[in-house]
């Protein structure tokens, strides 16, 4: 069996995010008998200016968008694309726009340790702001998810006080940039292949069959 690594840029506040984790996790299992997958979660941030304690997530929202109006219409839809994946989102209860940069150093510290616990991380991260309205910018929010995904508080916790990591997650992003990721998800396969966007799980699909195939036939064709 091929195995395709996908490393998925993304940011814990991006609704589509959230929806592409879902999505390529039921392209995954569509074709788990014929590819293995490993997923590296790589930072990007939406907001990087936004303050450490965050700012009032529904004027931020509005003024990006155009008005009340425009984000109804957008939380609508992503409402109804999140009900066809399991995802319950919950868009009212989001008070605060948070400064994600600690959310991004966690999960670096979980990839470290190893990729369930970093899938883990994410999952835990996008369902408390998205699901549960909690401020994934708050240190105690994300000792929480820490916590839950098999993480040492402790450890977690003194690490979040410090600046540790703080210029490799702004340097990978900046790399991320530097190479045309310009919105999220965006995910690369095998460090060669691209697709942007929150994709439907057939086109997951189809694209790690493509690749896997592709791989096949150039390893037959070194013997």
């Amino acid at each position: 069996m091929e195995r395709i690594t996908i490393d998925v840029v993304s940011d814990v506040v991006c609704p589509w995010c959230y929806l592409g984790k879902a999505r390529l996790e039921l392209a995954i299992a569509e074709v788990q008998d014929e590819v293995g997958v490993d997923i590296n979660w790589r930072p990007y941030r939406l907001n990087p200016d936004y303050p450490p304690e965050g700012v009032d997530q529904k004027k931020a929202l509005e003024q990006k968008l155009g008005g009340a109006e425009r984000v109804a219409q957008g939380h609508k839809m992503l409402s109804e694309l999140g009900r066809e994946v399991g995802i319950k989102f919950d868009f009212d209860a989001i008070k605060i726009g948070p400064n994600t940069l600690d959310a991004h150093r966690l999960i670096h510290w979980a990839m470290v340790e190893d990729r369930d616990k970093a899938d883990k991380v994410v999952n835990g991260l996008f369902k408390a702001n998205f699901e549960e309205g909690r401020n994934v910018g708050d240190h105690a929010v994300l000792l929480d998810v820490a916590e839950k995904a098999g993480l040492d508080r402790t450890v977690t916790a003194s690490l979040l006080a410090s600046d540790a990591d703080k210029v490799l997650v702004v340097e990978e992003i900046e790399a991320a940039q530097k190479m045309g990721v310009n919105g999220v998800p965006f995910f690369i396969f095998d460090q060669q292949y691209a697709v942007s966007g929150a994709q439907t799980p057939d086109v997951l699909a189809g694209a790690l069959r493509d690749i896997a195939k592709a791989k096949a036939e150039a390893r037959a064709g070194m013997n």
